[in-house]
Protein backbone atom coordinates (compact mmCIF):
# COMPACT_ATOMS: atom_id res chain seq x y z
CA UNK A 1 0.00 0.00 0.00
CA UNK A 2 1.28 3.57 -0.63
CA UNK A 3 2.61 5.68 2.24
CA UNK A 4 3.40 9.38 2.70
CA UNK A 5 7.02 10.57 2.82
CA UNK A 6 7.71 14.17 3.76
CA UNK A 7 11.20 14.57 2.40
CA UNK A 8 11.09 15.58 -1.27
CA UNK A 9 14.22 13.70 -2.43
CA UNK A 10 13.19 10.46 -0.79
CA UNK A 11 9.65 10.85 -2.14
CA UNK A 12 10.90 11.17 -5.71
CA UNK A 13 13.17 8.13 -5.35
CA UNK A 14 10.29 6.00 -3.99
CA UNK A 15 7.89 7.11 -6.72
CA UNK A 16 10.41 6.14 -9.40
CA UNK A 17 11.06 2.81 -7.69
CA UNK A 18 7.33 2.12 -7.51
CA UNK A 19 6.94 3.00 -11.20
CA UNK A 20 9.63 0.55 -12.15
CA UNK A 21 8.11 -2.12 -9.93
CA UNK A 22 4.67 -1.84 -11.52
CA UNK A 23 6.19 -1.71 -15.01
CA UNK A 24 8.18 -4.90 -14.41
CA UNK A 25 5.87 -7.16 -16.51
CA UNK A 26 6.46 -4.86 -19.47
CA UNK A 27 10.23 -5.06 -19.27
CA UNK A 28 12.47 -7.58 -20.98
CA UNK A 29 13.21 -10.65 -18.84
CA UNK A 30 16.85 -9.73 -18.32
CA UNK A 31 15.83 -6.39 -16.73
CA UNK A 32 13.41 -7.84 -14.20
CA UNK A 33 15.81 -8.92 -11.40
CA UNK A 34 16.92 -5.30 -10.91
CA UNK A 35 13.29 -4.17 -10.73
CA UNK A 36 12.54 -6.86 -8.18
CA UNK A 37 15.29 -5.56 -5.89
CA UNK A 38 13.85 -2.03 -6.11
CA UNK A 39 10.38 -3.39 -5.28
CA UNK A 40 11.79 -5.18 -2.21
CA UNK A 41 13.41 -1.96 -1.00
CA UNK A 42 10.14 0.00 -1.21
CA UNK A 43 7.79 -2.60 0.33
CA UNK A 44 8.89 -2.37 3.97
CA UNK A 45 6.17 -3.73 6.27
CA UNK A 46 4.82 -1.72 9.20
CA UNK A 47 5.59 1.74 7.83
CA UNK A 48 2.89 4.45 8.17
CA UNK A 49 -0.03 2.08 8.56
CA UNK A 50 -2.58 4.88 9.12
CA UNK A 51 -3.69 6.37 5.78
CA UNK A 52 -6.76 8.26 4.69
CA UNK A 53 -8.65 7.81 1.38
CA UNK A 54 -7.44 11.22 0.32
CA UNK A 55 -3.84 10.24 0.94
CA UNK A 56 -4.25 7.05 -1.13
CA UNK A 57 -5.74 8.93 -4.09
CA UNK A 58 -3.08 11.60 -3.95
CA UNK A 59 -0.28 9.05 -3.85
CA UNK A 60 -1.73 6.93 -6.65
CA UNK A 61 -2.21 9.59 -9.34
CA UNK A 62 1.39 10.69 -9.88
CA UNK A 63 2.57 7.08 -9.64
CA UNK A 64 0.32 6.00 -12.51
CA UNK A 65 1.67 8.78 -14.70
CA UNK A 66 5.26 7.89 -13.90
CA UNK A 67 4.55 4.19 -14.50
CA UNK A 68 3.39 4.93 -18.03
CA UNK A 69 6.39 7.19 -18.63
CA UNK A 70 8.85 4.62 -17.32
CA UNK A 71 7.27 1.85 -19.37
CA UNK A 72 7.50 3.91 -22.55
CA UNK A 73 11.14 4.72 -21.90
CA UNK A 74 12.13 1.13 -21.19
CA UNK A 75 10.02 -0.53 -23.95
CA UNK A 76 9.93 1.90 -26.89
CA UNK A 77 7.39 1.37 -29.65
CA UNK A 78 9.23 -0.06 -32.69
CA UNK A 79 9.54 2.25 -35.64
CA UNK A 80 7.10 1.43 -38.47
CA UNK A 81 8.46 -0.85 -41.16
CA UNK A 82 8.15 0.78 -44.55
CA UNK A 83 8.85 -0.52 -48.02
CA UNK A 84 11.68 0.61 -50.27
CA UNK A 85 12.26 0.85 -54.02
CA UNK A 86 15.54 -1.01 -54.59
CA UNK A 87 17.43 -0.90 -57.88
CA UNK A 88 19.48 -3.98 -58.57
CA UNK A 89 19.74 -7.32 -56.84
CA UNK A 90 22.34 -6.21 -54.30
CA UNK A 91 20.19 -3.35 -53.06
CA UNK A 92 17.19 -5.65 -52.85
CA UNK A 93 19.13 -7.99 -50.55
CA UNK A 94 20.22 -5.07 -48.37
CA UNK A 95 16.69 -3.72 -48.12
CA UNK A 96 15.02 -7.04 -47.31
CA UNK A 97 17.73 -7.84 -44.78
CA UNK A 98 17.09 -4.46 -43.17
CA UNK A 99 13.35 -5.07 -42.88
CA UNK A 100 13.90 -8.51 -41.35
CA UNK A 101 16.54 -7.23 -38.93
CA UNK A 102 14.04 -4.71 -37.57
CA UNK A 103 11.06 -7.03 -37.80
CA UNK A 104 10.93 -8.85 -34.47
CA UNK A 105 12.80 -9.34 -31.24
CA UNK A 106 12.20 -13.09 -31.05
CA UNK A 107 11.02 -16.07 -33.08
CA UNK A 108 12.29 -17.70 -36.27
CA UNK A 109 12.15 -16.42 -39.84
CA UNK A 110 12.35 -18.20 -43.15
CA UNK A 111 12.22 -16.27 -46.44
CA UNK A 112 12.79 -17.08 -50.10
CA UNK A 113 12.25 -15.02 -53.26
CA UNK A 114 12.80 -16.31 -56.81
CA UNK A 115 12.34 -14.86 -60.28
CA UNK A 116 9.92 -16.81 -62.45
CA UNK A 117 11.17 -15.02 -65.56
CA UNK A 118 14.93 -15.35 -65.05
CA UNK A 119 14.99 -18.49 -62.92
CA UNK A 120 17.39 -17.08 -60.32
CA UNK A 121 17.06 -16.76 -56.57
CA UNK A 122 16.89 -13.12 -55.47
CA UNK A 123 16.87 -13.51 -51.70
CA UNK A 124 16.94 -16.13 -48.97
CA UNK A 125 17.10 -16.22 -45.22
CA UNK A 126 16.89 -19.60 -43.53
CA UNK A 127 15.25 -20.90 -46.70
CA UNK A 128 15.84 -24.53 -45.72
CA UNK A 129 14.55 -24.21 -42.16
CA UNK A 130 11.49 -26.36 -41.45
CA UNK A 131 8.74 -24.16 -40.06
CA UNK A 132 5.06 -24.27 -39.22
CA UNK A 133 3.25 -22.95 -42.31
CA UNK A 134 -0.25 -22.29 -40.89
CA UNK A 135 -2.70 -21.78 -43.76
CA UNK A 136 -0.05 -21.41 -46.44
CA UNK A 137 -0.21 -25.23 -46.32
CA UNK A 138 -3.30 -24.78 -48.49
CA UNK A 139 -0.98 -23.86 -51.38
CA UNK A 140 0.34 -27.42 -51.27
CA UNK A 141 -3.16 -28.90 -50.96
CA UNK A 142 -4.42 -26.88 -53.90
CA UNK A 143 -1.46 -27.76 -56.11
CA UNK A 144 -1.50 -31.52 -55.51
CA UNK A 145 -5.27 -31.71 -56.08
CA UNK A 146 -5.24 -29.53 -59.20
CA UNK A 147 -2.31 -31.47 -60.61
CA UNK A 148 -4.13 -34.76 -60.19
CA UNK A 149 -7.67 -33.79 -61.19
CA UNK A 150 -7.58 -30.46 -63.03
CA UNK A 151 -9.81 -27.46 -62.23
CA UNK A 152 -12.95 -28.88 -63.92
CA UNK A 153 -13.11 -32.08 -61.88
CA UNK A 154 -16.20 -32.71 -59.73
CA UNK A 155 -16.67 -34.96 -56.71
CA UNK A 156 -19.87 -37.02 -56.84
CA UNK A 157 -22.13 -37.90 -53.91
CA UNK A 158 -24.12 -41.02 -54.76
CA UNK A 159 -27.34 -42.70 -53.64
CA UNK A 160 -27.33 -46.48 -54.00
CA UNK A 161 -29.96 -49.12 -53.30
CA UNK A 162 -29.59 -52.40 -51.51
CA UNK A 163 -32.69 -54.26 -52.63
CA UNK A 164 -35.18 -54.35 -55.46
CA UNK A 165 -37.17 -51.33 -56.55
CA UNK A 166 -40.74 -52.35 -57.36
CA UNK A 167 -43.00 -50.92 -59.99
CA UNK A 168 -45.00 -49.27 -57.23
CA UNK A 169 -41.94 -47.26 -56.18
CA UNK A 170 -41.21 -49.32 -53.06
CA UNK A 171 -37.57 -50.14 -52.38
CA UNK A 172 -37.56 -53.41 -50.47
CA UNK A 173 -34.30 -52.86 -48.71
CA UNK A 174 -31.99 -50.02 -47.74
CA UNK A 175 -31.11 -46.73 -49.42
CA UNK A 176 -27.43 -45.72 -49.10
CA UNK A 177 -25.98 -42.21 -49.22
CA UNK A 178 -22.29 -42.62 -50.16
CA UNK A 179 -20.10 -39.61 -49.52
CA UNK A 180 -17.26 -38.43 -51.72
CA UNK A 181 -15.83 -35.68 -49.54
CA UNK A 182 -17.65 -32.93 -51.45
CA UNK A 183 -17.09 -29.55 -49.76
CA UNK A 184 -19.96 -28.04 -51.76
CA UNK A 185 -22.48 -30.45 -50.22
CA UNK A 186 -23.52 -27.54 -48.06
CA UNK A 187 -26.32 -25.05 -47.54
CA UNK A 188 -24.01 -22.27 -48.74
CA UNK A 189 -24.55 -23.69 -52.26
CA UNK A 190 -28.33 -23.31 -52.13
CA UNK A 191 -29.71 -22.58 -55.60
CA UNK A 192 -30.42 -18.86 -55.92
CA UNK A 193 -33.43 -19.29 -58.19
CA UNK A 194 -35.23 -22.21 -56.54
CA UNK A 195 -33.92 -21.99 -52.99
CA UNK A 196 -33.10 -25.69 -53.18
CA UNK A 197 -30.25 -26.90 -50.97
CA UNK A 198 -27.89 -29.68 -52.14
CA UNK A 199 -29.56 -32.05 -49.65
CA UNK A 200 -32.99 -31.21 -51.03
CA UNK A 201 -31.61 -31.60 -54.56
CA UNK A 202 -30.33 -35.14 -54.01
CA UNK A 203 -33.61 -36.11 -52.35
CA UNK A 204 -35.44 -34.75 -55.39
CA UNK A 205 -33.25 -36.86 -57.68
CA UNK A 206 -34.18 -39.94 -55.66
CA UNK A 207 -37.86 -39.14 -56.06
CA UNK A 208 -37.37 -38.54 -59.80
CA UNK A 209 -35.78 -42.00 -60.02
CA UNK A 210 -39.14 -43.46 -58.95
CA UNK A 211 -38.56 -44.17 -55.26
CA UNK A 212 -41.75 -43.65 -53.25
CA UNK A 213 -41.09 -45.76 -50.19
CA UNK A 214 -38.08 -47.34 -48.50
CA UNK A 215 -38.90 -50.37 -46.37
CA UNK A 216 -35.48 -50.49 -44.73
CA UNK A 217 -33.00 -47.99 -43.34
CA UNK A 218 -31.28 -44.91 -44.68
CA UNK A 219 -27.59 -45.83 -44.53
CA UNK A 220 -24.64 -43.46 -44.58
CA UNK A 221 -21.40 -44.66 -46.19
CA UNK A 222 -18.30 -42.59 -45.26
CA UNK A 223 -15.79 -45.29 -46.19
CA UNK A 224 -14.08 -43.17 -48.87
CA UNK A 225 -12.01 -41.51 -46.10
CA UNK A 226 -10.21 -42.76 -43.04
CA UNK A 227 -12.19 -42.94 -39.80
CA UNK A 228 -10.03 -40.36 -38.04
CA UNK A 229 -12.12 -37.20 -37.74
CA UNK A 230 -9.53 -34.99 -35.99
CA UNK A 231 -6.17 -34.68 -37.77
CA UNK A 232 -2.84 -35.16 -36.04
CA UNK A 233 -1.65 -32.03 -34.27
CA UNK A 234 -4.97 -30.21 -33.87
CA UNK A 235 -5.07 -28.55 -30.46
CA UNK A 236 -7.92 -29.52 -28.15
CA UNK A 237 -8.91 -25.89 -27.75
CA UNK A 238 -9.65 -25.66 -31.48
CA UNK A 239 -12.26 -28.40 -31.51
CA UNK A 240 -15.30 -26.38 -30.49
CA UNK A 241 -14.73 -23.82 -33.24
CA UNK A 242 -16.31 -23.88 -36.69
CA UNK A 243 -12.87 -23.58 -38.32
CA UNK A 244 -11.96 -27.01 -36.87
CA UNK A 245 -14.95 -29.04 -38.05
CA UNK A 246 -14.56 -32.83 -38.02
CA UNK A 247 -13.39 -34.54 -41.21
CA UNK A 248 -15.54 -37.12 -42.97
CA UNK A 249 -16.21 -38.28 -46.51
CA UNK A 250 -19.88 -37.92 -45.68
CA UNK A 251 -20.21 -34.29 -44.59
CA UNK A 252 -22.97 -31.74 -44.95
CA UNK A 253 -23.17 -28.02 -44.21
CA UNK A 254 -19.47 -27.99 -43.32
CA UNK A 255 -20.40 -30.22 -40.36
CA UNK A 256 -22.10 -27.45 -38.41
CA UNK A 257 -25.43 -28.05 -36.71
CA UNK A 258 -27.75 -25.39 -35.30
CA UNK A 259 -30.02 -26.43 -32.44
CA UNK A 260 -32.97 -24.23 -31.47
CA UNK A 261 -35.15 -24.69 -28.38
CA UNK A 262 -38.41 -22.81 -27.85
CA UNK A 263 -41.15 -22.98 -25.21
CA UNK A 264 -44.17 -24.89 -26.51
CA UNK A 265 -46.94 -25.17 -23.97
CA UNK A 266 -45.80 -27.27 -21.05
CA UNK A 267 -42.60 -28.48 -22.72
CA UNK A 268 -39.68 -27.32 -24.87
CA UNK A 269 -39.67 -27.92 -28.63
CA UNK A 270 -36.37 -28.70 -30.36
CA UNK A 271 -35.60 -28.08 -34.03
CA UNK A 272 -32.43 -28.62 -36.02
CA UNK A 273 -30.87 -26.94 -39.01
CA UNK A 274 -30.49 -28.95 -41.13
CA UNK A 275 -33.58 -30.94 -40.14
CA UNK A 276 -32.81 -34.41 -38.76
CA UNK A 277 -34.78 -37.65 -38.74
CA UNK A 278 -34.23 -41.28 -37.83
CA UNK A 279 -31.82 -40.92 -34.90
CA UNK A 280 -32.62 -40.75 -31.17
CA UNK A 281 -32.97 -37.22 -29.76
CA UNK A 282 -33.36 -36.93 -26.00
CA UNK A 283 -35.05 -33.73 -24.83
CA UNK A 284 -33.76 -32.88 -21.34
CA UNK A 285 -34.59 -29.17 -21.52
CA UNK A 286 -36.63 -27.76 -18.63
CA UNK A 287 -39.00 -24.82 -18.78
CA UNK A 288 -38.26 -22.09 -16.24
CA UNK A 289 -39.79 -18.76 -15.33
CA UNK A 290 -38.81 -15.65 -17.24
CA UNK A 291 -37.24 -15.16 -20.65
CA UNK A 292 -33.73 -16.49 -20.20
CA UNK A 293 -32.23 -19.91 -20.58
CA UNK A 294 -29.19 -21.84 -21.58
CA UNK A 295 -28.83 -25.01 -23.64
CA UNK A 296 -26.11 -27.48 -24.50
CA UNK A 297 -25.89 -30.50 -26.79
CA UNK A 298 -24.43 -33.88 -25.88
CA UNK A 299 -23.42 -35.81 -28.99
CA UNK A 300 -23.13 -39.58 -29.04
CA UNK A 301 -22.48 -42.11 -31.79
CA UNK A 302 -26.13 -43.16 -31.61
CA UNK A 303 -27.82 -39.78 -31.33
CA UNK A 304 -28.18 -36.46 -29.48
CA UNK A 305 -29.29 -35.15 -26.12
CA UNK A 306 -30.26 -31.51 -25.66
CA UNK A 307 -29.95 -30.19 -22.11
CA UNK A 308 -30.54 -26.93 -20.29
CA UNK A 309 -33.33 -24.48 -19.62
CA UNK A 310 -35.55 -22.12 -21.58
CA UNK A 311 -37.82 -19.36 -20.25
CA UNK A 312 -41.58 -19.76 -20.63
CA UNK A 313 -41.99 -16.09 -21.56
CA UNK A 314 -38.96 -15.99 -23.88
CA UNK A 315 -38.47 -16.57 -27.57
CA UNK A 316 -36.12 -19.50 -27.06
CA UNK A 317 -32.44 -20.22 -27.33
CA UNK A 318 -30.25 -21.30 -30.25
CA UNK A 319 -26.73 -22.69 -30.38
CA UNK A 320 -24.44 -23.81 -33.20
CA UNK A 321 -22.27 -26.86 -32.57
CA UNK A 322 -19.65 -28.75 -34.51
CA UNK A 323 -21.01 -32.17 -35.43
CA UNK A 324 -18.89 -34.74 -33.58
CA UNK A 325 -20.23 -37.56 -35.77
CA UNK A 326 -20.80 -35.82 -39.10
CA UNK A 327 -21.61 -38.93 -41.15
CA UNK A 328 -24.50 -39.81 -38.83
CA UNK A 329 -25.82 -36.24 -38.82
CA UNK A 330 -25.60 -36.11 -42.63
CA UNK A 331 -27.46 -39.41 -42.94
CA UNK A 332 -30.19 -38.17 -40.59
CA UNK A 333 -30.46 -34.97 -42.63
CA UNK A 334 -30.83 -37.05 -45.82
CA UNK A 335 -33.64 -39.07 -44.24
CA UNK A 336 -35.40 -35.84 -43.26
CA UNK A 337 -35.00 -34.51 -46.81
CA UNK A 338 -36.51 -37.69 -48.26
CA UNK A 339 -39.51 -37.37 -45.95
CA UNK A 340 -39.89 -33.71 -46.96
CA UNK A 341 -40.10 -34.98 -50.55
CA UNK A 342 -42.95 -37.30 -49.60
CA UNK A 343 -40.87 -40.47 -49.56
CA UNK A 344 -41.93 -42.80 -46.74
CA UNK A 345 -39.07 -44.43 -44.82
CA UNK A 346 -39.73 -47.50 -42.69
CA UNK A 347 -36.36 -47.72 -40.94
CA UNK A 348 -34.02 -45.35 -39.16
CA UNK A 349 -30.67 -43.75 -40.00
CA UNK A 350 -27.40 -45.59 -39.43
CA UNK A 351 -23.87 -45.98 -40.82
CA UNK A 352 -22.41 -48.85 -42.84
CA UNK A 353 -20.45 -49.49 -46.00
CA UNK A 354 -22.55 -50.00 -49.11
CA UNK A 355 -22.81 -53.50 -50.46
CA UNK A 356 -20.48 -54.22 -53.37
CA UNK A 357 -22.18 -53.68 -56.70
CA UNK A 358 -25.16 -51.81 -55.27
CA UNK A 359 -26.95 -50.05 -58.16
CA UNK A 360 -26.93 -46.27 -58.34
CA UNK A 361 -30.21 -44.47 -57.86
CA UNK A 362 -29.04 -40.86 -58.05
CA UNK A 363 -25.86 -38.76 -58.09
CA UNK A 364 -25.09 -35.14 -57.26
CA UNK A 365 -21.83 -33.64 -58.58
CA UNK A 366 -19.93 -30.93 -56.72
CA UNK A 367 -19.07 -27.55 -58.11
CA UNK A 368 -15.80 -27.69 -60.13
CA UNK A 369 -12.59 -28.18 -58.18
CA UNK A 370 -11.27 -24.82 -59.37
CA UNK A 371 -14.21 -23.10 -57.66
CA UNK A 372 -13.67 -25.12 -54.49
CA UNK A 373 -10.00 -24.08 -54.48
CA UNK A 374 -11.06 -20.47 -54.90
CA UNK A 375 -13.23 -20.66 -51.78
CA UNK A 376 -10.62 -22.65 -49.88
CA UNK A 377 -7.83 -20.14 -50.46
CA UNK A 378 -9.92 -16.98 -50.52
CA UNK A 379 -11.62 -17.64 -47.19
CA UNK A 380 -8.82 -19.84 -45.86
CA UNK A 381 -11.49 -22.49 -45.29
CA UNK A 382 -10.03 -25.39 -43.31
CA UNK A 383 -12.95 -27.76 -43.92
CA UNK A 384 -12.63 -27.41 -47.68
CA UNK A 385 -8.88 -28.01 -47.43
CA UNK A 386 -9.21 -31.21 -45.39
CA UNK A 387 -11.71 -32.75 -47.80
CA UNK A 388 -9.73 -31.75 -50.90
CA UNK A 389 -6.47 -33.02 -49.39
CA UNK A 390 -7.85 -36.50 -48.68
CA UNK A 391 -9.59 -36.67 -52.04
CA UNK A 392 -6.28 -36.01 -53.76
CA UNK A 393 -4.99 -39.32 -52.38
CA UNK A 394 -8.17 -41.33 -52.84
CA UNK A 395 -8.42 -43.89 -55.64
CA UNK A 396 -9.69 -47.44 -56.16
CA UNK A 397 -8.40 -49.45 -53.23
CA UNK A 398 -6.73 -46.42 -51.61
CA UNK A 399 -8.57 -44.68 -48.79
CA UNK A 400 -8.53 -40.92 -48.54
CA UNK A 401 -6.33 -40.30 -45.52
CA UNK A 402 -3.95 -37.58 -44.40
CA UNK A 403 -1.11 -40.11 -44.38
CA UNK A 404 -1.75 -41.20 -47.97
CA UNK A 405 -2.16 -37.58 -49.05
CA UNK A 406 1.18 -36.67 -47.45
CA UNK A 407 2.86 -39.50 -49.38
CA UNK A 408 1.28 -38.31 -52.63
CA UNK A 409 2.23 -34.69 -51.91
CA UNK A 410 5.89 -35.56 -51.31
CA UNK A 411 6.05 -37.61 -54.49
CA UNK A 412 4.40 -34.83 -56.47
CA UNK A 413 6.82 -32.22 -55.08
CA UNK A 414 9.84 -34.35 -55.90
CA UNK A 415 8.75 -35.33 -59.40
CA UNK A 416 7.36 -31.97 -60.49
CA UNK A 417 9.17 -29.32 -58.42
CA UNK A 418 12.39 -31.14 -57.40
CA UNK A 419 11.66 -30.60 -53.72
CA UNK A 420 13.30 -33.05 -51.34
CA UNK A 421 10.60 -35.24 -49.72
CA UNK A 422 11.98 -34.50 -46.26
CA UNK A 423 11.42 -30.75 -46.74
CA UNK A 424 7.65 -31.05 -46.30
CA UNK A 425 5.45 -32.93 -43.85
CA UNK A 426 1.69 -32.48 -44.08
CA UNK A 427 -0.26 -33.86 -41.13
CA UNK A 428 -3.35 -32.17 -42.55
CA UNK A 429 -4.38 -30.19 -45.61
CA UNK A 430 -5.33 -26.93 -43.94
CA UNK A 431 -2.24 -25.97 -41.91
CA UNK A 432 -4.07 -26.03 -38.59
CA UNK A 433 -1.91 -28.90 -37.33
CA UNK A 434 1.07 -28.19 -35.10
CA UNK A 435 2.80 -31.16 -36.76
CA UNK A 436 2.98 -29.57 -40.24
CA UNK A 437 6.40 -28.50 -41.51
CA UNK A 438 7.55 -26.84 -44.74
CA UNK A 439 10.60 -24.92 -45.87
CA UNK A 440 10.39 -21.54 -47.63
CA UNK A 441 12.48 -23.00 -50.46
CA UNK A 442 9.93 -25.77 -51.01
CA UNK A 443 7.15 -23.19 -51.19
CA UNK A 444 8.76 -21.05 -53.88
CA UNK A 445 9.69 -24.21 -55.81
CA UNK A 446 6.04 -25.25 -55.67
CA UNK A 447 4.92 -21.80 -56.81
CA UNK A 448 7.49 -21.87 -59.62
CA UNK A 449 6.13 -25.17 -60.92
CA UNK A 450 2.53 -24.05 -60.48
CA UNK A 451 3.19 -20.92 -62.58
CA UNK A 452 4.01 -23.20 -65.54
CA UNK A 453 1.32 -25.84 -64.96
CA UNK A 454 -1.83 -26.15 -67.12
CA UNK A 455 -3.92 -25.26 -64.07
CA UNK A 456 -1.88 -22.17 -63.12
CA UNK A 457 -4.77 -19.73 -63.56
CA UNK A 458 -7.00 -21.69 -61.17
CA UNK A 459 -4.38 -21.51 -58.43
CA UNK A 460 -3.27 -17.93 -58.95
CA UNK A 461 -6.80 -16.54 -59.20
CA UNK A 462 -7.69 -18.28 -55.94
CA UNK A 463 -5.14 -16.20 -54.04
CA UNK A 464 -6.37 -12.98 -52.41
CA UNK A 465 -5.22 -9.71 -53.96
CA UNK A 466 -3.37 -7.20 -51.77
CA UNK A 467 -5.53 -4.29 -50.69
CA UNK A 468 -8.53 -5.65 -52.58
CA UNK A 469 -9.93 -9.08 -51.70
CA UNK A 470 -10.53 -11.60 -48.93
CA UNK A 471 -7.78 -12.04 -46.33
CA UNK A 472 -5.53 -9.40 -47.96
CA UNK A 473 -8.18 -6.74 -48.50
CA UNK A 474 -6.88 -4.56 -45.64
CA UNK A 475 -3.19 -5.14 -46.21
CA UNK A 476 -0.62 -3.28 -48.31
CA UNK A 477 -3.10 -0.56 -49.22
CA UNK A 478 -1.68 2.55 -50.88
CA UNK A 479 1.53 0.68 -51.79
CA UNK A 480 2.83 -0.68 -55.12
CA UNK A 481 1.67 -4.13 -53.96
CA UNK A 482 -1.98 -3.09 -53.95
CA UNK A 483 -3.84 -4.76 -56.81
CA UNK A 484 -0.59 -6.49 -57.77
CA UNK A 485 0.58 -8.96 -55.13
CA UNK A 486 -1.38 -12.18 -54.70
CA UNK A 487 -0.80 -14.37 -51.68
CA UNK A 488 -2.09 -17.06 -49.36
CA UNK A 489 -2.03 -15.90 -45.77
CA UNK A 490 -1.40 -18.00 -42.69
CA UNK A 491 -2.14 -17.01 -39.11
CA UNK A 492 -2.26 -18.86 -35.79
CA UNK A 493 -1.16 -17.88 -32.29
CA UNK A 494 2.37 -18.94 -33.20
CA UNK A 495 2.62 -18.33 -36.94
CA UNK A 496 2.38 -15.56 -39.51
CA UNK A 497 3.04 -16.50 -43.11
CA UNK A 498 2.45 -15.34 -46.67
CA UNK A 499 3.26 -17.01 -49.96
CA UNK A 500 2.41 -16.22 -53.57
CA UNK A 501 3.23 -14.03 -56.55
CA UNK A 502 4.07 -10.39 -57.21
CA UNK A 503 5.14 -8.41 -60.27
CA UNK A 504 8.10 -6.05 -59.90
CA UNK A 505 8.15 -2.46 -61.12
CA UNK A 506 9.73 -3.43 -64.42
CA UNK A 507 7.31 -6.32 -65.02
CA UNK A 508 9.31 -9.24 -63.66
CA UNK A 509 7.24 -12.06 -62.15
CA UNK A 510 8.43 -13.16 -58.69
CA UNK A 511 7.42 -15.94 -56.31
CA UNK A 512 7.94 -15.40 -52.60
CA UNK A 513 7.56 -17.26 -49.29
CA UNK A 514 7.59 -15.43 -45.95
CA UNK A 515 7.21 -17.58 -42.82
CA UNK A 516 7.54 -16.46 -39.21
CA UNK A 517 7.20 -18.70 -36.15
CA UNK A 518 7.00 -16.91 -32.82
CA UNK A 519 4.94 -14.64 -30.60
CA UNK A 520 5.66 -11.32 -32.34
CA UNK A 521 3.42 -12.17 -35.29
CA UNK A 522 1.75 -8.75 -35.70
CA UNK A 523 5.15 -7.12 -36.14
CA UNK A 524 6.07 -10.00 -38.46
CA UNK A 525 2.98 -9.36 -40.56
CA UNK A 526 3.98 -5.71 -40.83
CA UNK A 527 7.39 -6.85 -42.09
CA UNK A 528 5.78 -9.13 -44.66
CA UNK A 529 3.70 -6.28 -46.00
CA UNK A 530 6.81 -4.11 -46.24
CA UNK A 531 8.71 -6.86 -48.06
CA UNK A 532 5.78 -7.48 -50.43
CA UNK A 533 5.61 -3.80 -51.36
CA UNK A 534 9.40 -3.69 -51.72
CA UNK A 535 9.28 -6.57 -54.21
CA UNK A 536 6.56 -4.73 -56.13
CA UNK A 537 8.86 -1.66 -56.26
CA UNK A 538 12.01 -3.60 -57.23
CA UNK A 539 13.86 -2.98 -60.49
CA UNK A 540 16.79 -4.98 -61.80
Amino acid sequence: MPFVIRHRGVRQWCAAALALAVAAPLLPAQARPAVASVRAATEKPGTNKRRTATTRRTAAKPSATKVRTAAKKRVPTPAPLSYTAPRGGSQLVIDLDGILDRASRSGAWGVAVVSLDHGDTLFTRNADRQLLPASTMKLYTAAVALDRFGPDYRFVTEVLREGALGTDGTLRGHLVLRGAGDPSFSRRYTDDASGETPMAAIARLVAEAGVRRVSGDIVGDASAFEDRAVPEGWRTRYLGASYAARVSALSYNENLLRVTVKPAGKSAAITFEPALSGIPVVNSVKLVAGRGGRISVVQRESGLEVRGTVGRQGTGRSVQVVAEHPALITTAAFRAALEARGIDVGGGARLAKAASGAPRVAALPSVPLGKLIQTMNGESNNHFAELVFRNAARSVGVVGSAENANILLRRFLWEKARVQPTDVYAADGSGLSTADRVTPRSMVALLDYAARAPWRDALEESLPLAGRTETLRRRMRATPAMGNLRGKTGTTNDVASLGGYVTSRDGERLAYAFIYNGQDRWRAREAMDAMGATLASYQR
